[in-house]
């Protein structure tokens, strides 16, 4: 990425013998250009996802069924500050809350 906004500054016309340079701000608008395209595509799509996955934590109850980042398919028993105790099959396990990745079904009461 940084070859390429050397590339485009380097596109610049070269300026003539009695001629001026362009003002500095002029070759910062390509940069400045690529630091917002690269704060749209990759940031802030992080930064909502991030959002979006503390909403689900905070939702969370007990009974509501959950699938973990490491694959564990089990139904939440009881909820702590930063852990979650969880039954899948015939056993109980205690995980934290930042290792759910999905609700699969929520508790109906």
């Amino acid at each position: 990425m940084i070859n390429f906004g050397i590339e485009l500054l380097a596109f610049a016309a070269p300026t003539q013998p009695g001629q001026e340079p362009p003002p500095f701000w002029v070759n910062m608008v390509p940069l400045v250009l690529l630091m917002v395209m690269l704060y749209v595509i990759m940031i802030r799509p992080q930064q909502k996802k991030a959002r979006e996955h503390n909403d689900l934590l905070s939702r969370l109850k007990i009974g509501d069924k959950i699938v973990t980042t490491g694959g564990i398919v089990g139904t939440v028993v009881s909820l702590k500050d930063k852990n979650v105790a969880i039954r899948s099959a015939d056993t109980k396990m205690e995980i934290l809350k930042s290792a759910i990745s999905d609700v699969t079904e929520k508790n109906p009461s």
